[in-house]
This record gives structure tokens, C-alpha cells and sequence, in this order.
């Protein structure tokens, strides 16, 4: 056992030793390569840092993306940095105050559109009719003898003096007559037949079958027919008068529907994707001045106008009689002008604000806020287009931010550089950390404190102070952190600069007196 030990202390102090020399020459390596590295580093200069994924976020010092929060990536002097996409716009916060840049968020909504159109209120045309002379005579005498009489089906228009009538009027009679004296044997086919042609005769001279009935019962000594009205209306056209002679086909009275009237207007080609049958419409007449009448379309003519390009619409309205003054009177009259408001709606579709539509040439592009100050310009593909939101189809997603105010700049500042053949102005946000003092600007105000606006801690407490210019005003902050917190409510900061400004002024004086 005493042997054994001297061999276990050898193989002990071996392997130590191995390792040993192992580590030395293991470390040695990875220090010189560290160093190297360093050497390598130190001889390239570094122009400025980078966001990979958002290229319009520079410093000139490491730090972390504001917009997604990697690490920026150095770009040496001889490399060229990351380029934006074309068509995108970088600004800086100044900008983005001094031009109002305002954005809303890409949703689905119902679009809603008023169409307002002019039309007229004319009568039910299905149930217009027109009384002309069956066969030819005399008017004898007029039962109504004004336009705009209401008469009722049945009623007598004129009483009518004719002799190819009467004839034939006799002729029925006497026929009737005859088959009402064979009642006790049965009727010839013949005669069967002959009273038909009789009663067919009378109905094509214009007669009734009420009038037809009462003629077995007439005086022989009445040789006159009364003309009835065919349908309940009002008379809008009176084309005889008393003692005039009628030929067949002349024309004696025009009846109209006044109950159910129509208001008819023309529809353009643009909004046939809009109107539907059964859509609300509210009209107004000048003639009742206040009032709203609301019906539903019934009826799109599929014909269009080769002119115009439109469509007829109608729409329905009652229009009952109503007293006023002890007198019976329709409340809409025939052909008169009239107004009306169709408010159209959709589903929930895409949509954006008109003023974020931009139209330059045969493009219509609009402008998405990729954060940090960039704004990429996108080619849109619209659908309808409503009150105050255009239907989005392609180029835009749902929740994507748009620009609605300052596009117009924005664009304007794409078409320069696009002009100059960049992809974009200066960065964004240009932190400078100067090792000397530098001049400012003319106008622009030095910052007056010792301290941080945002954190209240002492400049210089943490390096460098980095330095922004903001509405013609310096600041000063305590560390690279602070800038982009106040880029994101620089007004708040700048009314904080304010108030502490004026209640150091106080003291200021005092401290002057003494």
C-alpha cells in the first residue's frame, strides 16, 4: 500500500500539468483573437448606427432601435448603410410638428353614402287611360265638362247620341226579347248564337255589361247612351264639347290614378352599385313646403338612357285626398319638381378616410406610418366611394396607420427625392453627441437649466449631454434614453421649460436687487 501511494501522487501531479499547458495555450488563443478583433475594430472608423429592420433610425452612438428595440448596427466608414424602399419619406420631429402629420388606423365599417337627386311626381301611368269614341255621333249633353274632376268607375262621362249605336241597341233587344217569349220550348242553337253577336257588337261600341243588361228595359223612345267612365280617377285631358260630332276613334277624355302617384329620377352609371329595390327614400316638394314624404323604390328600369347613360328609378307614394277648407284635394300635384335624399349603405368593408387618398396622375397611393418618422408610400386599389370613407380593395391591411393630414407634403417630398434619385432625406432623429462646444444655429435659444427635462437628473451625470433642437429652442439631456421619450410629447416638455423659466425669474430679480 506504501507503494502504491508515491505512483497515485505522480499520475496526480501528470494530468495537472497537462491540463495546465492546455489551458495556457487555450486562453492564449482566445485572447489574441479578442485582441485582434479590437485591433480590427479600432482601425475602421464607424460613421454612424443603424436599425437593420428600420433603416431611417440613426445615431451616431450604439443603442437600441426605437421602433422595434434591437440593437443598431454599425456602419464603418467605406460601407454603405441600409436604404429605405422607394417611395418612402423620412422626417424628422420638427417636420412631422411643422406639417400637422396626422394618421388613423385602416378598419372595416359600413360605408354610408347620401345620394341626393331631382326628379318629377307624375300620375300612376299603369293605371292611366285614355276614353276615345267607339262609333261615331254627337255629344249631347257633357256630365262632366272641367279637367281635374274626380270621378268614380261607372260614373257618366257624356251622354251620346249615335245611330249605328242605337241599331245595334234594338237589334240586342229585340233578340232578347225573343228568347225570353220561348221560354216554354228551348232556344235554337241559331238564335243562341245571334244574341251573342249582338251582345259582342255592343261591347265593342263601348257599351258595359251593366249598360248591356238595362237595354231590354230602355224606353223606345230614349235614343241616347251614356258614356261611363272605365276606371276611378281624376280627368286631366277633356277633348269635347257639347253638340260636337265624333268620328270612331276620336278622342274624349284622358283619365289618371292620382291615389298611388310615382316619383320618377334619373340614375347614373356610378351608382348603380349602390341602389336597390326597396331602398327608403324621403322627398321633398316645394309645393309642401316642411314635409317629408318617405316610400321605397319599386322599380330600376334595366334600360338605359344612350345620352344620359342613366336609368329610370321609381318609387311609390300614396297620395289620398284631404280637405282643406270644406274642399276635397290631392296633396301631391301632377308633374310637379321634387327633391330626394336615398341614403345608402353597405357590410362592413375596408375602408380609409377620403383625405387619405391621394390621386397623382393615373396612381392613387397613400401614405402608412412605419414608426419613427418614416412613411412608405402604397399603391391602393379603391371601391365605392361613400360620405367620407373610400372602400379600400388592395394595398392596405386592416389596422395599418394612414396618414389623413400632411400626405400632400409627404408626397411632395417623395416626388423630390424621388427627383434627386434618393431613397430618402436626413434620418429621422440625428442624436448628436459633439465633444466641443459647437455654435447654434441663428434663432435658435441655448437651453437654459443645468438639469434633464425628463428624468431631473444633472447634465454631465452620465457623459456627454446629447443635444436637440426643438421649435427653435436647445435641449440638453442626461443620456441618449431621454430623446426619444420626449419626441414623444415634446409639447409637454417644452410647456415644463416654460413654467420653469418663469418661476426662476422671480428669484432672479431679487437676487439682482440685493
Amino acid at each position: 500500500m506504501n507503494a502504491k501511494l508515491p505512483l497515485a501522487i505522480l499520475a496526480t501531479a501528470a494530468l495537472a500539468g497537462t491540463g495546465g499547458w492546455f489551458a495556457a495555450n487555450h486562453f492564449r488563443g482566445a485572447h489574441n483573437h479578442s485582441a485582434a478583433a479590437k485591433t480590427e475594430s479600432a482601425e475602421r472608423k464607424v460613421l454612424y448606427y443603424q436599425s437593420a429592420m428600420h433603416p431611417w433610425v440613426k445615431s451616431d452612438k450604439p443603442g437600441k432601435c426605437t421602433v422595434c428595440g434591437m440593437d443598431l448596427v454599425p456602419v464603418y466608414e467605406g460601407q454603405k448603410g441600409y436604404e429605405l424602399a422607394a417611395g418612402t419619406v423620412s422626417l424628422g420631429t420638427n417636420a412631422i410638428q411643422a406639417v400637422h402629420v396626422q394618421t388613423v388606423a385602416a378598419r372595416k365599417l359600413p360605408l354610408t353614402r347620401t345620394l341626393r337627386v331631382a326628379g318629377t311626381i307624375d300620375d300612376n301611368d299603369a293605371k292611366h287611360r285614355r276614353l276615345v269614341a267607339y262609333v261615331e255621333g254627337r255629344i249631347e249633353k257633357l256630365n262632366v265638362n272641367y279637367v281635374g274632376a274626380e270621378v268614380k268607375e261607372g260614373e257618366p262621362l257624356a251622354t251620346f247620341y249615335s245611330p249605328m249605336l242605337l241599331n245595334a241597341e234594338r237589334e240586342y233587344t229585340l233578340l232578347f226579347r225573343q228568347s225570353q217569349a220561348a221560354h216554354t220550348y228551348a232556344l235554337t242553337a241559331e238564335h243562341k248564337r245571334l244574341l251573342a253577336a249582338a251582345e259582342q257588337r255592343l261591347t265593342r261600341y263601348g257599351l258595359a255589361p251593366a249598360q248591356i243588361a238595362k237595354l231590354p228595359f230602355k224606353s223606345e223612345t230614349n235614343h241616347l247612351s251614356e258614356i261611363l267612365s272605365p276606371v276611378s280617377g281624376t280627368v286631366v285631358t277633356r277633348e269635347i264639347y257639347e253638340g260636337q260630332f265624333v268620328k270612331e276613334g276620336d278622342k274624349l277624355f284622358e283619365l289618371a290614378d292620382f291615389f298611388t302617384m310615382w316619383f320618377q329620377f334619373d340614375l347614373y352609371e356610378r351608382d348603380f352599385a349602390w341602389v336597390r329595390v326597396g331602398q327608403q327614400v324621403e322627398i321633398t316638394v316645394p309645393s309642401v313646403p316642411g314635409k317629408k314624404f318617405t316610400a321605397a323604390i319599386t322599380f330600376i328600369d334595366p334600360n338605359l338612357n344612350d345620352m344620359t347613360r342613366s336609368a329610370r328609378v321609381r318609387v311609390e307614394l300614396q297620395n289620398p285626398l284631404i280637405t282643406v277648407q270644406g274642399k276635397a284635394r290631392r296633396e301631391l300635384l301632377h308633374r310637379t319638381y321634387a327633391e330626394a335624399v336615398v341614403k345608402l349603405d353597405t357590410p362592413e368593408v375596408l375602408t380609409l378616410p377620403r383625405s387619405a387618398i391621394l390621386h397623382t396622375g393615373d396612381r392613387t397611393v397613400v401614405y402608412v406610418d412605419k414608426g419613427g418618422g418614416a412613411y412608405e408610400q402604397r399603391r391602393v386599389k379603391l371601391g365605392r366611394a361613400g360620405d367620407e370613407h373610400w372602400e379600400i380593395l388592395e394595398g392596405v391591411k386592416e389596422g395599418e396607420r394612414i396618414v389623413t393630414t400632411g400626405n400632400l407634403l409627404i408626397d411632395g417630398q417623395a416626388q423630390l427625392n424621388s427627383q434627386a434619385g434618393e431613397s430618402s432625406p436626413a434620418p429621422a432623429v440625428t442624436v448628436a453627441t459633439p465633444k466641443a462646444p459647437e455654435p447654434l444655429p441663428p434663432g435658435v435659444k441655448p437651453y437654459p437649466l443645468d438639469v434633464c427635462l425628463v428624468t431631473g437628473l444633472k447634465l454631465g451625470s452620465m457623459g456627454e449631454p446629447p443635444v436637440l433642437i426643438y421649435q427653435g429652442q436647445q435641449f440638453k439631456f442626461c443620456c441618449g434614453a431621454c430623446p426619444p421619450k420626449f419626441n414623444e410629447d415634446p409639447a409637454k416638455y417644452l410647456q415644463k421649460l416654460s413654467a420653469l423659466m418663469t418661476s426662476a425669474a422671480p428669484q432672479t430679480q431679487n437676487t439682482q436687487k440685493q
